[in-house]
């Protein structure tokens, strides 16, 4: 028996999807499926009992879809990681997603090996975007670096850089203030003067802008 397992809960309206997802996931001996859920509000009471690690979420679902859920776990448990699992590749479903609180991003045609990785990657405490998902998120004008990218990321003080990078790793204000030991007003602080001095106002483009510039994986 392998110690420290990374708990998942799946989360998907669809009973074939669910199987044929936890099959592939039981592949892997690193990762235990402590659960499965029909819908948002099922599901967060479910992972209230668990206590997974990551959580694999759908986003169309009835009763409380994947927005909602995403939103209402960060708040209520933020040290539980969410990595969304969709068909949709909508830059504004993923945007919003983000915004939300998920560490992650993967469509539904990607490869076991690949979601395995995409788990292991959320679970270590850096973001995962699915080739599809990238391409759908950073190929908008407003997301490209900007021409001075350079000069902006020197004007970053060390601290602003790791707040940057904390964010872009999908820390709420309240995790980045409790992870360096600062108020969260501070916090809000730093966000607000990253985005300022960056030229970028969207949680997507902190990202694109931390994993350019190897802040992130």
């Amino acid at each position: 028996m392998i110690a420290d397992k990374i708990r998942v809960v799946l989360v998907d309206d669809h009973p074939l999807v669910q199987e044929g997802i936890i099959a592939r996931l039981e592949t892997e001996a690193s990762l235990e499926v402590v659960g499965a859920a029909n819908d948002g509000a099922q599901a967060l009471q479910l992972i209230a009992e668990v206590k997974p690690d990551v959580v694999l979420m759908d986003i169309s679902m009835p009763v409380m879809n994947g927005f909602e859920a995403t939103e209402r776990l960060r708040a209520e448990q933020p040290d539980v990681r969410v990595l969304i699992l969709s068909m949709h590749e909508s830059r504004e479903y993923i945007l919003k997603l983000i915004q939300c609180g998920a560490a992650g991003y993967v469509l539904k045609d990607v490869s076991s090996v690949e979601l395995i990785t995409a788990i292991k990657t959320v679970h270590s405490g850096a973001t995962y975007f699915s080739a599809g998902a990238s391409q759908s998120l950073f190929s908008q004008p407003d997301l490209q670096p900007q021409a001075d990218a350079d000069n902006q990321e020197e004007a970053l003080t060390g601290r602003e850089t790791e707040v940057l990078r904390l964010l872009a790793e999908g820390a709420s204000n309240k995790e980045v203030a409790r992870k360096l030991d600062i108020s969260v007003r501070t916090a809000e602080s730093h966000r607000q003067n990253i985005k300022n001095k960056l030229d970028i106002q969207t949680a997507a483009g902190l990202v694109r802008y931390a994993i350019e510039h190897k802040l992130i994986d």
